[in-house]
């Protein structure tokens, strides 16, 4: 038991390329995605699997495929990274995956996170970009380790919904985003292309079917293949990141506020970039 509770430090977690997956909601994710690995002859994703015995009577689907080791409450909180765990905790095998994997599937939507440091704010935009349709998640060597179980707790269990490429250097990322011919935006506060500038053509390209509608060097950037860049909380993107990316795009912000968090400014590009490859 005391083996589980210490996956909630990187150290541990590294060294077994193991984590935990805390709560009904992200223990649901993971045995749905064990279970569809299992049938389809691959490898499972859970190890092993802790609950109460209330929380398996609340979830009876927490026992579909799977025993779970049914433990005390006060059990469950020696092995949990929270103060009041909610009843199970799945340790589960790490389960990103290689670049090489992700461009090979020909993406059209990734989120990058570039030296995004809070584990809530990490959580918060896989879950965005899960939401929004995207086809992969990247975060570079400098980023969170989306492992920390604030941060996956944060994923509401996104985290086992699409690809994840962890730790990729940036310097090996974008030439190869490049190659792929995937446009690649910085989200940027300072941009000097207007967010909805961009949906406005898009909106304009819908209406008009010839091929002579055009809008200039913006022309399809929406639709395009598209990887979104997302900075640092308090610095937000390093000028030569920035530099390094086609276009820098900002969110236009109409009240007071100084700027966005960096989970809602990520949310407002996906959902743009997902409309505009949908319609």
């Amino acid at each position: 038991m005391r083996d589980v509770a210490k996956l909630a430090g990187r150290p541990v977690r590294l060294r077994q390329n193991r984590f935990l997956a805390e709560g009904p909601q992200a223990a649901r994710e993971a045995l749905r995605l064990h279970l569809a690995r299992v049938r389809g002859g691959g490898p499972g994703v859970i190890e092993e699997l802790f609950a109460t015995g209330e929380c398996v009577e609340r979830y009876p689907e927490l026992a579909e495929g799977i025993q779970p080791r049914l433990v005390t409450h006060e059990v469950l909180a020696a092995m949990s990274s929270t103060v009041t765990p909610q009843g199970v905790i799945a340790v589960c095998a790490n389960i990103d995956v290689s670049l090489d994997h992700v461009l090979e599937s020909r993406p059209r939507l990734i989120a990058v996170m570039v030296e995004v440091r809070d584990p809530g704010n990490a959580g918060t935009i896989l879950r965005a970009a899960d939401a929004a349709g995207a086809d992969a998640v990247i975060f570079t060597a400098s980023s969170v380790d989306i492992y920390n179980p604030k941060a996956v707790r944060s994923t509401a269990g996104s985290l086992f919904h699409l690809p994840v490429v962890h730790g990729v250097a940036l310097d090996e990322l974008m030439p190869r985003l490049r190659a792929a011919q995937i446009a690649v935006l910085a989200a940027d506060g300072y941009g000097d292309v207007d967010l909805d500038s961009l949906q406005d053509q898009s909106a304009r390209r819908r209406l008009v079917t010839s091929s002579s509608d055009s809008t200039g060097d913006n022309a399809a950037l929406l639709e395009a293949p598209t990887a979104w860049l997302f900075g640092n909380e308090a610095q937000g993107l390093a000028p030569d990141v920035v530099e390094s990316a086609d276009h820098r795009v900002a969110v236009p912000i109409y009240g007071q506020a100084e700027s966005l968090n960096v989970g809602t400014a990520a949310t407002v590009c996906l959902y743009a970039s997902a409309r505009a490859q949908r319609t």
